[in-house]
């Protein structure tokens, strides 16, 4: 199999997440009165939307909210087909929740199903906490959020959001919990104003609101009876209320999803083996990316990587001023657990130098995960076990392996070149004798090529931030000291 067909299976997570909050609603967490409440206590019904991406239908999204012994009930499901690679793969969510009467979160069952993956998680709320459960089939993580308030679960009818805000400009800090990722985060919505909308070619005035978080933006419209009528996500995804028989009149797969995330570049690239590249970039000044460190460096909009030594010359600190986390396991790199820790030292055998046991990791995945697109959220134990994976299993896999050696080591989730365009992708990079260097081990590049552009260096539910690039990232390739 080529390179090229080896990296077209890497489809990071941050872009995963992207397409299957569609499905969600965000748990917000804001302090309603009561004509607020009773907006929402109002919405006893049932909703379909349809899923559209660059025009196609790709999906729907069904909401059945019933009360229910002092509080209420709510029903999620989704049903998306998505393209990848050119084979259509289907994508399935179903979320129950329990709420109080107050329409605040006190428990859920979430599942999630996709060719090679599948998924259960449920929780219940203690006070500002979420205590939840998700089992892959492969393994059970455990873990608790806690938030600045109880979460709240806002439905499609959000008329609380038109109480609230009159004017444009506007605007409204929520903190929610996501079932889908089990992860909290912060949203801004900010009220734009009356707008007239054309949808389905009929013309609605509606209210028009932005929702951003983590250097994302989407926009929704709400009717006057605040409920969402059409919302658009980053990268051409929008859905709009339909009525069922429409909604899920799913076309066969819609474009190919690598394709409409790809990165087109202007300007001459320099040759593979070269030592450094200089690219000058453009993206919104909101976005969380993480640019300066090791190999790269970015100032005036310009960002230079130059290619690493391997091994590296021991010359610097010690430690690379890395911080403790990048030695520590977390939810999805498990790498305390006692099979990461055995696999790894069966790997390296007698080696106790750091850059031999890298090199060892880095053949050793490249060579046992079966490369297949998984879409998912990736965790190092379901991969070991499997033993299947995109770029974001195998640097899953590669740091707790490595992080359960004593190396510190991070995920860097960025763009990579392949043929003519630059495509989102996660690989690692690793502190050795006191450097940063980075490496991939989808393509088994050590170090990775200059073609390699790292944003953020974040564990598999930190990845979201890159979604604040898509389709609003230009690179242009400049000659260096021009």
């Amino acid at each position: 199999m080529t390179t090229f067909r080896w990296f077209k299976y890497a489809v990071i997570v941050g872009w995963l997440l992207l397409l299957l909050l569609l499905a969600r609603r965000d748990f917000f967490i804001a302090a309603l009165d009561g004509s607020e409440q009773a907006v929402l206590i109002e919405a006893k019904y049932q909703q379909y939307y349809g899923v559209h991406l660059h025009t196609k239908r790709i999906g729907w999204v069904m909401e059945d909210v019933r009360p229910v012994d002092g509080g209420y009930r709510i029903r999620q499901q989704a049903s998306l087909k998505l393209k990848v690679i050119n084979s259509v793969q289907p994508v399935d969510m179903d979320l129950h929740a329990e709420l109080d009467s107050g329409m605040r979160l006190k428990s859920f069952q979430f599942t999630f199903s996709s060719p090679f993956y599948s998924t259960k998680a449920e929780g219940k709320t203690e006070g500002r906490a979420v205590h939840f459960t998700l089992d892959t089939g492969r393994t059970v993580i455990k873990d608790t959020v806690t938030l600045p308030d109880v979460p709240l679960l806002p439905l499609n009818q959000r008329g609380y959001l038109l109480a609230k805000m009159s004017k444009a400009g506007e605007k409204l800090k929520a903190p929610f919990f996501d079932p889908f990722s089990l992860a909290k985060r912060e949203s801004v919505i900010t009220y734009k104003g009356p707008d007239k909308e054309l949808i389905g070619g009929r013309v609605y005035n509606l209210h028009e609101f932005t929702e951003s978080y983590s250097g994302m933006t989407t926009k929704f419209w709400l009717d006057e009876q605040g409920k969402i009528i059409k919302e658009e996500s980053p990268a051409g995804f929008v859905f709009e209320a339909e009525p069922k028989f429409k909604a899920m009149n799913i076309e066969a797969g819609g474009d190919e999803l690598l394709a409409a995330v790809a990165v087109q570049h202007s300007g001459e690239l320099p040759p593979e083996d070269s030592a450094a590249a200089v690219y000058q970039l453009r993206f919104p000044a909101e976005a969380e990316v993480e640019l300066n460190g090791g190999r790269q460096q970015f100032a005036d909009g310009r960002l230079t990587v130059r290619k690493e030594a391997f091994p590296p010359q021991a010359d610097g600190p010690e430690d690379c001023g890395a911080n403790a986390a990048y030695l520590r396991g977390s939810r999805y790199v498990q790498a305390e657990d006692k099979k990461i820790i055995a696999k790894a030292k069966e790997i390296v055998g007698d080696a106790t130098d750091p850059v031999q046991q890298v090199r060892l990791l880095t053949d050793w995945v490249y060579a046992n995960i079966e490369k297949r697109p998984v879409i998912g959220l990736p965790d190092a134990l379901t991969t070991l076990d499997s033993r299947l994976g995109d770029c974001n299993e195998h640097a899953a896999l590669f740091t707790a392996l490595s992080r359960s050696l004593g190396i510190s080591t991070a995920i860097a989730a960025g763009v990579t070149l392949q043929k003519n365009a630059f495509y989102y992708h996660a690989w690692n990079e690793v502190c050795i004798q006191g450097q940063w260097i980075s490496l991939d081990t989808t393509t088994k590049q050590l170090p990775a090529d200059i073609y390699h552009l790292r944003f953020t260096r974040a564990d598999v539910e930190g990845q979201i931030a890159i979604g604040g690039l898509l389709g609003k990232l230009e690179i242009e390739a400049v000659k260096e000291g021009k």
